[in-house]
């Protein structure tokens, strides 16, 4: 079993920026998490969760158009960890984030529990 764990949520002011960390732990090494997909994902009240952006072990990354140009994904594989560098951030971004990594073969698909993120204007 995987275990992830998101941190560095918060209250921010319109503007301001913040950076969100991934950790896998468990039933993992530096060796097969570059395995994994990690993508970050997102959730405001009443609305569907969405990917904000993803990251593959070899470091190609992918954005939602919405934080194109503001948002930053990176990992370290060393550190099982993936980050979420947030700048610009606006009161849309107000969500609570979560971590996912996803192994193809085998299948594994694992959640965080999710970080919230409060933008005030």
């Amino acid at each position: 079993q995987v275990q992830l764990v998101e941190s560095g949520g918060g209250l921010v002011q319109s503007g301001g920026s913040l950076r969100l960390s991934c950790v896998a732990s468990g039933s993992i090494d530096s060796a097969n998490y570059v395995g994994y997909y990690v993508g970050w994902y997102r959730q405001a009240p009443g609305k569907e969760r969405e990917l904000v952006a993803g990251i593959t072990g070899g470091g190609t990354t992918n954005y939602a158009d919405s934080v194109k140009g503001r948002f930053t994904i990176s990992r370290d594989n060393a550190k099982n960890t993936v980050y979420l560098q947030m700048n610009s951030l606006h009161s849309e971004d107000t969500a609570v984030y979560y971590c996912r990594a996803i192994r193809v073969t085998p299948r594994y698909d694992y959640w965080g529990q999710g970080t919230q993120v409060t933008v005030s204007s």
